[in-house]
């Protein structure tokens, strides 16, 4: 399902992963893009929605093209950025749009967001693996917002009402099997009971016979009056 947390699941499960060898630009993202030795952090936003099966406005290696199309399809925002957010910065000196993420928070005097191409020390837009960062706003340009798919709404649990008819549906089947339907096996254990007055019955049926209930539910209730009634012709109460 298309999802802002199927998205960041995607995202985090790549944590830690490098280009191989390191300084090559080689990973899966470019080769699975088409584009592999070529720096990749657009490519890596690329392919984790892509394995989300959620679309971006533009299928594109480059920050500022993303950028672009997203201004065109009405879903660039520069503030309020939320999860799953593909944010653009630009930090100091080459292009306007250098670098990107998906976002996981925003708020306070950072943005918090997992990166492809960056590092933990050094570059930090060409830099070779897949890390979280926090970034100070001053660096933010703005951010795409997916079309994610709406969640379905759960609906209100009743739970009175799901007692209830779960008691109706435990009766319904019990008045199934309060009659003296019952299997050939037990004939000489059932007579024994019925002789040795163990088990009395419950009320009669239509054609005046004692209705036995033989594949009812036992309570426990009714488990010691049996037991007790076994002891007391047993001597042993």
């Amino acid at each position: 399902m298309e999802t802002t947390k199927r998205v960041l699941d995607i995202a985090r499960e790549e944590l830690g992963v490098k280009e191989s060898p390191a300084g090559s630009n080689r990973t899966k993202y470019g080769a699975w893009y088409g584009l592999d030795g070529q720096p990749w952090c657009m490519m890596f936003i690329q392919w984790c929605f892509h394995q989300a099966g959620t679309p971006l406005p533009a299928r594109t290696a480059s920050c500022g093209e993303l950028m672009r199309s997203a201004q065109r399809a009405g879903c660039w925002v520069e503030k309020d950025l939320r999860p799953g957010d593909v944010v653009i910065y630009d930090f100091p000196g080459g292009a306007a749009t250098d670098h990107c993420g998906i976002v996981e928070a925003a708020g306070g005097d950072a943005v918090t967001a997992i990166e492809g191409n960056t590092s933990v020390s050094g570059s930090q837009s060409n830099g070779g693996e897949v890390c979280r960062k926090d970034r100070p706003w001053k660096y933010v340009v703005g951010a795409v917002r997916p079309q994610f798919a709406a969640e379905p709404e759960k609906p209100e649990e009743d739970e009175e009402m799901d007692v209830k008819r779960f008691t109706e549906l435990w009766r319904e089947m019990r008045r199934e099997l309060q009659d003296n339907d019952s299997g050939s096996y037990s004939q000489e254990a059932r007579t024994w009971a019925v002789d040795s007055q163990l088990l009395q019955g419950s009320g009669t049926l239509a054609d005046g016979t004692p209705n036995y209930m033989w594949e009812d539910v036992l309570t426990r209730e009714q488990l010691v009056t049996v037991l007790y009634r076994f002891a007391k012709k047993a001597g042993l109460a």
